[in-house]
């Protein structure tokens, strides 16, 4: 029932509607209809046994009131009470365990959806959503869902039974007794009503500050670094004492509202008047003593929505508010699509730029009117200032990102023909910010192919220079390393990014000034596993290191997103200016 574009998709579990949040949920909910139909029948049924119980107590007060003597019927009586409680308690089991179950599955099927979802983003999408938000709707928000279920729903409609049981109940004692509970159920439900539009603008509140607060939290940590290095540790806590004021005040205020729950005092004149009522058909001799009973057993079933409702409507609004945030990230559109059924022929490597201009969202351009071809197996080295556009152009190859206008071919196939996964599963890039997981070393080395053999991931390391290092670990390839490989040094962190891509065998290779933290000594062992490496395959070197320039095949020199030259090293120098100056700098 939705057709939201993605750039990477697995099949899904099943459809689901994604106009609004309570459609969502709901077509989360209804494929778990078994469990939910369990847990009607035993909402259902427990407000039922509960029924019971004043029923019988109003029959064994005339019995003792009367004198009947009658000790045989109280025995039945107290039996039914036991065996009453005895079945309710089975049918309330069925009730939390239906909804109980329904949260877990539908949990389980939001973050599934959320993450598949968030897979498929562009990076466009990623470079401009904050991370820290990211993981409060896809942990906390999707959790507030759960809650929705469990015990959100589970004690609406557990408490909505024990209303109507009154509803059903009262008129076996006199007709005119039903007033009492209408009316308080029309007012219960205008009030709730109220209560509800109040309160959802508030938990809308709630979750966004709690998403500004991971935020801050978020980047923080991720700079830990610069905020030490600076000695901004009391201003961090500062701007982060403020998103905490964000989330307090929205939490007083949600506090606030519920706190002024106007079903109490509906509840306390509700039993005052029905009660009265009660004792004026008593005195009439209309009803007896052990009908004002039952009745008033059955006006106390009313408290229990009414108690209920300040906590658990306040976690359907949660819910709505998680579901709404996290339905707002998966039907934000992305620029790029997966293009199942184009081109997934094997890449000769042929490349070739055609009038290409490319602008971030709602940016100025930052490359304009790119022309140029590399033929299969040639080294071209990108070269500029800072800015002038390198990376950007490398990432319009792989399609990281679209052109705004022109044409990046591939082979001669403009690469938004190709099959996104065939197309990036021939293309290594190696960036100049070396990211690495929290696993062990062969499994950050096998990342792109991860059913290779040992000796693969070891041939590899050596072929990047990492394989002596890694020895050197007590643990050796299965050295657990830190996030983002802070365990390594700079120039670790980028061999074993070299062997990664070298175990995927690409045709395309694309190093981003990926050599830049590798000391000299280091360097030309690099230098001779990237020359060995570039055999046969189109590579793409952005680099400021002469050693790496000088055997290109094509040098490529960017100024302010256009190319300023175009040539070997040889002809750049005698007729670039732009060029001759990179190395007098």
């Amino acid at each position: 029932m939705h057709t939201t574009s993605a750039e990477f998709t697995i099949p899904e579990h099943y459809s689901t509607d994604r106009r609004g949040a309570v459609r969502w949920i709901f077509s989360h909910a209804i494929r778990q209809w078994p469990m939910i139909i369990a847990a009607l029948i035993g909402a259902f049924g427990n407000a039922a046994m509960m029924a019971v119980i004043p029923i019988l107590t109003g029959e064994a007060f005339n019995l003792v009131v009367n004198n009947t003597g009658d000790t045989n019927r109280l025995g039945q009586i107290a039996l039914l009470m036991a065996g009453s409680q005895v079945l309710r308690g089975v049918l309330q089991l069925g009730r939390n365990y239906g909804f109980e179950f329904t949260a877990q599955r539908v949990e389980r099927e939001v973050r599934y959806e959320l993450y598949t979802s968030l897979l498929g983003k562009s990076m466009t999408y990623h470079n401009l959503q904050p991370v820290g938000d990211t993981m409060a709707r896809a942990t906390n928000d999707v959790r507030e869902v759960n809650y929705m279920f469990s015990p959100g729903i589970n004690v609406v409609v557990g408490s909505l039974n024990f209303l109507f049981m009154p509803l059903l109940l009262s008129a076996q004692y006199h007709p005119s007794l039903l007033l009492t509970p209408i009316v308080f159920t029309i007012l219960y439900g205008l009030a709730l009503w109220d209560y509800l539009r109040t309160l959802s603008p508030i938990t809308d509140e709630v979750r966004a500050s709690f998403g500004a607060l991971n935020t801050r939290l978020a980047e923080a940590l991720d700079g830990i670094e610069v905020v030490k290095s600076t000695a901004q540790e009391r201003s961090e806590v500062m701007r982060f004492g403020k998103n905490i004021i964000r989330y307090r005040d929205a939490s007083v205020k949600q506090g606030d509202v519920e706190a002024r729950f106007l079903p109490l005092l509906l509840l306390a004149v509700a039993l005052a008047g029905g009660l009265l009522h009660a004792m004026i058909l008593f005195r009439q001799g209309v009803i007896d003593v052990g009908n004002v009973v039952a009745y008033f057993g059955l006006l106390l079933m009313l408290g229990f929505p009414v108690f209920a409702s300040v906590f658990a409507y306040s976690r359907l609004a949660l819910g709505v508010a998680g579901a709404r945030r996290i339905l707002e990230t998966i039907n934000k559109e992305t620029d790029l699509d997966q293009n199942v059924s184009g081109y997934s022929g094997v890449m000769r490597g042929e490349v070739e730029f055609k009038d290409v201009t490319f602008a971030y969202q709602n940016g100025e351009p930052v490359l304009e009117h790119i022309n140029f071809k590399v033929k299969p197996g040639q080294t071209v080295a990108i070269v500029g200032q800072t800015g002038s556009g390198k990376t950007s152009l490398m990432r319009l190859i792989n399609r990281t990102y679209d052109v705004t206008s022109g044409q990046v071919l591939v082979d001669g196939i403009d690469v938004r023909e190709w099959n996104l996964e065939e197309l990036r599963r021939q293309i290594s890039i190696i960036e100049q910010d070396i990211f690495l997981f929290s696993q062990s070393l062969a499994q950050n080395i096998a990342f792109g192919k991860p059913d290779a053999s040992q000796e693969e991931i070891e041939q590899a390391a050596r072929s990047a220079q990492a394989h002596e290092f890694i020895q050197t670990f007590s643990e050796g390839y299965q050295t657990v390393i830190g996030e983002r490989g802070v365990t390594l040094s700079g120039g670790q962190r980028q061999r074993i990014a070299l062997a990664r891509a070298f175990l995927t065998s690409p045709h395309i290779l694309i190093l981003d000034d990926s050599t830049s933290a590798i000391d000299s000594a280091t360097e030309d062992m690099i230098q001779r596993a990237i020359y060995a490496a570039a055999e046969g395959r189109t590579t793409f070197i952005i680099t400021h290191r002469l050693s790496q320039i000088r055997w290109a095949d094509l040098i490529v020199v960017m100024r302010g997103g256009k190319i300023s030259a175009i040539g070997t090293h040889e002809e750049l120098m005698e007729t670039s200016v732009a060029y001759r100056r990179i190395f007098n700098e």
